[in-house]
């Protein structure tokens, strides 16, 4: 029985083990980088800077609310590829929109289409008239003036068979305003084509066969259904208000740098350490177990926003750092309480049972408390904060996993084994 209970030690250990391996070394077969491939913020590798201009005709201004609109949908955009630490700036005054967004992981040189890639595409989604006459040297129907609807029409969009065909489709749900002009037009091209365009570049131009009136429409012409995905995730992620040109591209410095990164770094190793030690002269072998659980945390925490794609800045370290005092706090509060049950008369197995159970509601109000704090910095902030506040509900949530479920699962394993007693146990 013993033998069992220190194998489920053993087990979560090689568990974590392989979790930090993972980590920092990466899991290349199965798709995962390592924290030296994760993408770094602005603030600590540098970026690109670039200015975005409307492509209106000559004399046409873009209006306030259609800056603030192009804005957040490039922000919704920068966000859906995990960069997170980004400054998306309207000047209304110069009818422009600054971007500053972090190299990508392995881009040592300056790469001015990269650069555009990274922004994603800003491309104005339009359903137009086709004139049979227009087309360029390839045969392709070339854009005319006979806008149907716009993007903004698309309240949604996915990806679907055709249940007539069952090729892939992505599909699309307009709003009552898009239904409508859909609905009409669809009526009176009946046996002709509505051509789908990406700024001036045709998609599909299917035939109209039948009136749509219910705003639910197809795309057709999609190879392969990782196509029709970005083509959806594109689309759904919001279509400006008009096509933006990059007209200058450059590259920007970090403000602290890769040295303040590693200094950062070394300083917190060397408290983690300090951490470490105290817990382990403190609580002895439960000390040794909340060491390994916040080894964990730190590891998990660092896995999941490399596999994310999520960027590191310093404001998302701070997060980091943040979740690890919730884990010690967490331990330290679950061994106190066993503690007091251990000189309350009560064998080690029933100490840390009661311990953990009183513990429990207080740990769990603390964590809510901070999530809920978190998630209202990611709801009114932008930028940085946002990065804060996804790397503070994750490390807390995480903490939480590994502070109570790993730790109460670790100790559990060496209660009743040879090596345990009140005073190498906790302390007591």
């Amino acid at each position: 029985m013993r033998q069992n209970r220190g194998l489920g030690f053993i087990l979560i250990v090689v568990i974590l083990g392989l979790i930090i391996y993972l980590s920092f070394d990466g899991g290349e077969p199965i798709g995962i980088p390592g924290v030296n491939d994760m993408r770094l913020g602005i603030d600590i590798r540098g970026g690109i800077y670039t200015t975005l201009y409307p492509d209106l005709p000559e004399g046409e201004r873009p209006t306030e609310d259609e800056l603030n609109s192009a804005r957040r949908i490039i922000e919704t955009r920068l966000e859906s590829k995990g960069i997170f630490d980004k400054n998306v700036t309207v000047e209304t005054e110069h009818g422009r929109i600054i971007v500053e967004i972090p190299f990508a992981p392995g881009e040592e040189d300056f790469n001015p289409q990269k650069a555009i890639e990274e922004i994603g595409r800003t491309a104005r989604l339009t359903f137009r008239e086709v004139d049979e006459e227009k087309v360029d040297e390839n045969g392709n129907f070339l854009p005319t003036d006979k806008i149907v609807i716009e993007g903004k029409h698309v309240k949604d969009a996915g990806v679907g068979t055709n249940p007539d065909t069952g090729e892939i489709v992505v599909t699309l749900e307009l709003n009552e305003e898009g239904a409508q002009k859909f609905a009409e037009a669809t009526e009176r091209l009946i046996g002709e084509r509505i051509a789908i365009f990406m700024d001036d570049v045709l998609i599909v131009a299917p035939i109209v066969n039948n009136v749509i009136t219910d705003g639910n429409a197809i795309i057709t012409g999609q190879r392969t259904a990782k196509e029709a995905g970005e083509l959806a995730d594109t689309i759904r992620a919001g279509a400006l208000p008009f096509r933006m040109v990059a007209e200058e591209i450059n590259s920007i410095s970090p403000i602290l740098g890769e040295g303040a990164l590693k200094v950062t770094i070394r300083a917190g190793i060397v408290a983690y350490i300090l951490i470490a030690l105290f817990l382990i002269v403190y609580y002895r072998l439960a000390g040794v177990i909340a060491s390994i659980a916040v080894t964990g945390l730190i590891s998990i925490t660092l896995l999941i926003m490399s596999a994310m794609g999520i960027t590191l800045t310093l404001p998302g370290i701070a997060g980091i750092i943040l979740s690890i005092g919730m884990g010690v706090d967490a331990n330290v509060v679950i061994f106190e309480r066993i503690k007091e049950e251990i000189k309350n008369g009560k064998t080690i197995g029933a100490s840390v049972d009661e311990g953990f159970k009183r513990a429990f509601k207080a740990i769990l109000d603390s964590n809510i408390t901070t999530i809920l704090t978190a998630a209202v910095l990611y709801w009114l902030g932008s930028g940085p904060i946002r990065g804060f506040a996804i790397t503070l509900i994750m490390g807390v949530t995480l903490s939480f996993l590994t502070g109570v479920t790993a730790t109460r699962l670790m100790l559990k394993s060496i209660v009743g084994t040879r090596i345990t007693n009140p005073r190498m146990m906790c302390g007591a």
